[in-house]
């Protein structure tokens, strides 16, 4: 959290096939859900519109989805000592491994799932090993010798890792020309690290949302729901700090609907404006908002607009924008302008926003990169 806001901004949860392994300790803590989304590599890259210049026009949602996410690699979340024969060792603090590393290789072999990594530990036993992964947009390398730790007598690191997370959003648009949708207005972070997790597969699934944690000043609300695991609606190609990305592989979603034409930043101007969000069930309901401020052009940030909830409706329910609301579409004279991103911690009825070109911009680049 910087400052008064709260982010990232959506509602993670946890689902009983999914995992954090203390490799140090066998513990496990459940983050995201097992399963096999279709692979990054079919996803259908966004329409040369989005960087022609031409009226671009996509299908505003709304809707909450279930979202999983798959690591590619494994994130170091955390460190730890490990009880042996003589005494307490940290070999993953000792070879120099570090929180927010992501471990790509052991021993030259491929690794993007905690039982690969408890596999080839358990395999090696007392022989030493080589580990690569990436820090920083780098590559490092470094040499450790597993323990065996004592309780279970089986071989550890001492390292906490995770490889999956999933959670409750909300679909921002689907560009029914190039197959892609937009969700979130930002990127999945890691809960521990910060770090953005990086995406080697994922899927958003269809979902409910059961019931709201009101938010008030100084706690954020959030939204609670359901979503069946084996009912996936889309394949996810990208994780940005700009939102999640992917192709819709069930239309129903965006059935009916009628596309708006996106506007550009020279359009977004102060005053009224709806948001559509999914605050109960799976229905989609529009709500009287105010943008009171528009920030100058920062790439770097999904902070571009400032809103304030004024629908009576959204405050009695939610108390103003609250977790799981990330990615509701901001619509403004017929437009789409963008999708909420943060609340305010001490005013929850106020948040950011995060302009739609700069969300369609980032869809076009990921997709270039898959």
């Amino acid at each position: 959290m910087k400052e008064e806001q709260k982010s990232p901004h959506w509602a993670s949860f946890a689902l009983p096939l999914a995992r954090l392994l203390a490799v140090c300790l066998a513990a496990a803590f459940a983050l995201g859900a097992a399963g096999g989304p279709a692979s990054a590599a079919q996803a259908v890259p966004a329409s040369k519109s989005a960087s022609s210049g031409a009226v671009r026009t996509v299908i505003p949602l709304g809707r909450a989805v279930g979202i999983k996410l798959f690591s590619d690699g494994v994130l170091v979340v955390g460190l730890s000592e490990i009880p042996t024969a003589d005494g307490s060792l940290t070999p993953a603090k000792d070879c120099g491994l570090r929180e927010g590393d992501i471990i790509t290789h052991i021993n030259s072999e491929e690794v993007d799932t905690i039982e690969e990594v408890q596999e080839i530990l358990q395999t090696v036993g007392d022989d030493k090993l080589s580990i690569r992964a990436m820090r920083d947009g780098r590559q490092v390398q470094m040499t450790v010798q597993a323990a065996k730790c004592s309780p279970d007598g089986s071989y550890k690191l001492g390292a906490w890792i995770r490889d999956s997370m999933a959670g409750i959003g909300t679909m921002t648009f689907y560009d029914p020309e190039a197959g892609v949708f937009g969700a979130l207005g930002h990127g999945i972070n890691d809960v521990d690290t910060a770090l953005l997790m990086p995406l080697s597969s994922g899927s958003i699934m269809y979902a409910e949302v059961s019931d709201v944690k009101k938010g008030t000043c100084g706690a954020p609300g959030e939204l609670h729901g359901t979503f069946q695991v084996s009912r996936d609606m889309g394949d996810l190609y990208a994780n940005t700090k700009s939102g999640i990305f992917g192709q819709l592989t069930d239309e129903s979603l965006a059935a009916g609907a009628k596309p708006v034409e996106v506007a550009q930043r020279s359009d977004v101007k102060t005053g009224k404006a709806t948001i559509l969000s999914n605050i109960a069930g799976d229905k989609v309901e529009e709500y009287e908002v105010e943008i009171t401020r528009v920030y100058p052009q920062n790439d770097n940030d999904t902070r571009n607009l400032m809103l304030k909830v004024t629908d009576s409706r959204l405050l009695d329910a939610t108390g103003g924008i609250v977790q799981g609301m990330s990615g509701s579409p901001i619509l403004q004279d017929g437009k789409l302008v963008g999708a909420v991103t943060h609340v305010l911690v001490n005013d929850p009825t106020s948040g950011y926003g995060i302009l739609a070109e700069n969300m369609l911009a980032q869809a076009a680049e990921a997709s270039e990169h898959i």
